[in-house]
């Protein structure tokens, strides 16, 4: 039979089994996925807005590539090594679908949707993981060549066993006694939040010299970040149920209860130390509520989500502090709003899981949680998570030093590439033209400040550290730390016909260097008669004492 045979007569069995599917379905899946989707530039926002300036880019970019690697790995071999219903363990499994093959024709579940269809929804979760990863992969200080590497091995070693065990017929998914966790409070939010925390820890801190007054850059970028992950987040965990049914509904007003309580709880918390309202903490606590209402808001009533939202906001709060305790610099904090939510959201579902909830969807069947008796359901919960976290921790780790061995995969970038920021040093491309502008005008020639002058404000409203530091040591008198600028007070003289022409954030830098050039000549010029006329009486005195 000829080639072109096989393909008509497969086409062919593949239009009519079509007929077999259930068509809500299928949309179901490719809808939900493409939103979701949204949240890979919602985090990429998210990140961008609480890096600095000079690494601002940076963030969008390791976000949007990470996505793009976990596409290659899902087509590759990832799904087949989460999904495939051939292996016969309970931890990972094989290749049989290896590359999408032998999906068209095949059904997930009892002929409701095709298979590749499950295999697209679940891509996104992997891209959302990665994404949340991938921030802590560069976190202002990594280097993106290694970080791309490690995000490849870490879908395939970590992430595709773990949804293996959870999903795909594994050790942790068994029938009215397993694990709860609804929408992937292990795979997503503890794998990421772990192994972003491990990774941290092998890059090292960020140079403390280089952190004075170190603050959010962009906090409507956060807050637009912040609204991308809120519209996913709402199909990332409604339609994890996988039908078209009440749980669907159920699902999304639970993970809303549970944002705006989180939000809430957050915010109350950092205005009570210092009576400022934050948008910062309104954007951190609602993220904490939707982390923790990812493995519960299928499995808990909606008035326990109200509970949830509160504890997620304290309790993720808190942890912000586990970072100093550990002294490993999670800049972003991704184990506090990830890691330690996804935990208080798996435990809530031991305490408060409810079987009627979970058999919304007419599908699932479970025996609950202490709602329902089943007392036993918490020890399952409790094992579930520290076999994820210690697998996860552990599995990064060997990543991380083995990559870091190898010649030019070194994971941190060094110290004056650390100056200069991210972008600067790994893209050669700016997210706003002031980054450019100064890097510029400290092409020009770096001024040297007087060692013996101290400084008397430095403010982070300037980006970058040496200029505010010339600002405000050589010429406090012209540095408005409130206004945030800097104004003269005395009358520069005539500008150049060059300098008339030059660019106006040019011209103004300029004129400060001039300024403190003259400053600099004439402290050097007042100093000189003092010494002159010291230096008698100091001879005089040798004299005495001879």
């Amino acid at each position: 039979m000829s080639r072109q045979v096989e393909d008509f007569i497969s086409r062919r069995e593949l239009f009519t089994q079509d007929n077999q599917y259930n068509q809500s379905y299928v949309l179901l899946f490719t809808v939900a996925s493409s939103i979701i989707w949204i949240m890979v530039p919602g985090l990429a926002f998210l990140y961008s807005g609480l890096a600095r300036r000079k690494s601002a880019l940076s963030m969008i970019w390791i976000c949007i590539m990470s996505s793009f690697i976990g596409v290659f790995q899902w087509y590759f071999w990832g799904y087949s090594l989460a999904f495939s219903s051939t292996a016969g363990n309970k931890f990972i499994g094989d290749l049989h679908n290896f590359g999408f093959q032998n999906l068209l024709g095949s059904t997930s579940s009892e002929s409701d949707y095709p298979q590749l269809a499950f295999g697209l929804f679940q891509l996104q979760f992997l891209l959302v993981t990665l994404a949340i990863l991938a921030g802590g992969c560069i976190a202002e200080r990594g280097r993106f060549l290694p970080s791309m590497i490690f995000l490849f091995c870490w879908a395939t070693v970590v992430y595709c066993p773990v949804v293996y065990w959870i999903w795909g017929g594994g050790w942790a998914m068994k029938y009215k006694s397993g694990v709860l966790d609804y929408a992937g409070g292990g795979p997503v939010e503890i794998l990421s939040g772990v192994s972003a925390f491990v990774y941290s820890a092998f890059l090292g801190r960020r140079n403390e010299t280089l952190m004075i007054n170190y603050r959010p850059h962009n906090i409507s970028t956060i807050f637009l970040g912040t609204s991308l992950l809120y519209v996913g987040w709402l199909f990332f965990n409604g339609f994890s149920c996988g039908n078209p049914s009440l749980k669907v509904a159920y699902s999304m007003m639970n993970t809303h209860i549970c944002g705006a309580f989180g939000a809430i709880s957050w915010c109350l918390l950092d205005f009570r130390l210092e009576n400022k309202w934050s948008m910062v903490a309104v954007c951190s606590g609602c993220i904490s509520g939707l982390v923790a209402a990812t493995p519960s808001s299928g499995v808990i009533p909606l008035w326990a989500s109200v509970i949830l939202g509160i504890t997620a906001g304290v309790v993720c709060n808190l942890s912000t502090k586990i970072k100093y305790l550990c002294r490993v610099d999670d800049s972003l904090d991704v184990l506090a709003e990830h890691g330690i939510a996804g935990v208080v959201g798996l435990l809530f579902n031991a305490l408060f899981g409810s079987s009627t909830v979970i058999g919304y969807d007419n599908v699932t069947d479970h025996e609950g949680g202490w709602l329902d008796h089943n007392w036993k359901q918490l020890y399952i919960q409790v094992a579930y998570i520290v076999a994820v976290a210690a697998y996860s921790a552990v599995v990064t780790a060997i990543l991380c030093f083995v990559i870091d061995k190898i010649p030019g995969l070194h994971l941190r970038i060094d110290y004056n590439a650390e100056e200069v920021g991210v972008d600067e040093d790994q893209i050669g491309e700016f997210a706003y033209d002031y980054v450019e502008v100064r890097r510029d005008f400290l092409d020009w020639g770096n001024p040297q400040v007087n060692p013996n002058l101290q400084a008397h404000s430095i403010h982070e409203g300037i980006v970058d550290n040496q200029l505010v530091r010339i600002i405000s040591v050589s010429r406090p008198e012209v540095y408005n730390d409130d206004r945030n600028s800097y104004t003269s007070n005395q009358d520069s003289g005539s500008t150049s016909e060059k300098q008339a022409h030059e660019p106006q954030p040019y011209l103004r830098e300029h004129k400060l260097q001039q300024q403190i050039s003259h400053q600099q000549n004439s402290h050097q010029q007042n100093q000189q008669p003092q010494q002159q006329q010291e230096q008698p009486h100091i001879n005089q005195q040798a004299q005495e004492k001879v």
